[in-house]
């Protein structure tokens, strides 16, 4: 990606992040006023969708979660497929570092979630909620601090961001579908031949591409797989290159997407699941096992699996660290790699739709505990090493 590029991308996250947090704080608001019984209303108000016999009748918030989401999650297929070809992905020097990072700060909250939900099987379902990082919110607390944050940095954050968001894909795909139906999941995967088969005879309009795409995600819906993993198979079909002078049709796509999902779409999300009453809820769901191991995952578990992950790297020559980084620096971003706002939720509302209503409160009291956590640390820990203007390298020589 140009640099240009780059910085116009990561001064537009960071903007949705703050614009995240407001949409945040309205729905908590409203949620804890005698305004909750319209918003949870206006939720639940009916949308249907039908051509003949076929259609969608689903509350406002599944065609948030299940239809504009996905298209969130297209937007992250695009991403990632020009990064691979032109951008931070391309070399395996350049992926190294993060991938192993990103893994480590999935698999480490996983893990301490698990050995406090030990006990209870319902409870264990939400084994995956504190294992991702919320992009925009991380990258909207960077911005606070300015633009002494070095490029690279902010790249780091962005890419391991990436890498968790793939590895909740691949767990939204295996552990959180049921009910299949193998009769749609073929049709999906005739749509989706279908659109291979457009990319490889160079079809360049973008036009064809969304048509079908819809239909694919149609019968992904019906197929008891999350709606919104079709959002990321239909952007690998999407052609990364042009045959003439034009723009690519993937990014393209994206320019295009971009805004909208930055500052409608997530936004949307936010106000749509982060409304929490905490009218009537008991007192063992705020110090519930699911509260706590999710706040102490997303807390302790992000910071521990990104920044060990990354120091174990380093000292063994297996990469180096971003440039103008040093330790203090690279703690600051594994803290902030704790805010797992949109993906957790998200995921949370996908292990505990069937469960008890508990489980849901306390998946959000845990987000927002452990998120609000690791975002206000993280720009503690970074203002320090931000403290003289610059980042002080003494550290990052010593490592080298």
């Amino acid at each position: 990606m140009p640099l240009n590029s780059l910085k116009k991308f990561l001064q537009m996250e960071s903007t949705a992040g703050l614009l995240l947090v407001a949409a945040a704080g309205l729905a908590l608001l409203l949620s804890n006023t005698p305004l909750f019984g319209l918003y949870q209303y206006v939720l639940n108000v009916p949308l249907v969708v039908s051509l003949g016999e076929l259609g969608v009748n689903k509350p406002l918030l599944l065609w948030v979660n299940d239809g504009l989401m996905a298209i969130f999650f297209m937007l992250i297929g695009l991403e990632v497929k020009r990064e691979i070809f032109e951008g931070e992905l391309r070399t395996a020097s350049q992926i190294v570092l993060p991938a192993v990072a990103g893994i480590g700060g999935f698999c480490i909250p996983a893990l301490i979630y698990v050995s406090i939900n030990w006990h209870s099987p319902e409870a264990l379902e939400g084994w995956a909620v504190p294992a991702a990082t919320d992009i925009a919110f991380a990258l909207g607390v960077l911005t606070l601090l300015g633009s002494r944050v070095p490029l690279s940095l902010k790249v780091f954050l962005t890419t391991i961001a990436i890498f968790d968001d793939l590895a909740a894909i691949v767990v939204i795909a295996l552990f959180y579908a049921d009910n299949l139906s193998v009769q749609a999941l073929m049709y999906a995967s005739l749509g989706l031949a279908v659109l291979f088969a457009m990319n490889r005879a160079r079809v360049m309009s973008i036009a064809p591409y969304i048509i079908i795409g819809t239909f694919v995600w149609f019968c992904v819906l019906k197929s008891g797989v999350h709606a919104t993993l079709a959002g990321i198979l239909v952007a690998f079909a999407i052609p990364m290159r042009s045959d003439d002078e034009r723009e690519s049709p993937v990014r393209h796509l994206e320019h295009t997407l971009h805004p909208w999902v930055a500052f409608l779409i997530l936004p949307l999300f936010a106000f749509a699941n982060a409304g929490l009453s905490f009218a009537g809820i008991p007192a063992e769901v705020l110090t519930g096992s699911v509260t706590i191991g999710i706040a102490v995952s997303l807390f302790f578990g992000k910071q521990i699996g990104v920044f060990v992950t990354t120091w174990l790297m380093v000292r063994f020559g297996l990469a180096r660290l971003p440039e103008g980084a040093n330790w203090l620096s690279i703690y600051g971003i594994s803290l902030l790699a704790g805010i797992g706002f949109t993906m957790s939720l998200f995921i949370g509302t996908l292990a505990f739709e069937t469960g008890q209503f508990d489980y849901l409160a306390a998946t959000r009291v845990g987000v927002l505990a452990g998120s609000i956590l690791s975002a206000a640390a993280g720009y503690v820990v970074l203002r320090l090493a931000f403290r003289n203007g610059s980042l002080r390298t003494e550290a990052t020589e010593a490592a080298a």
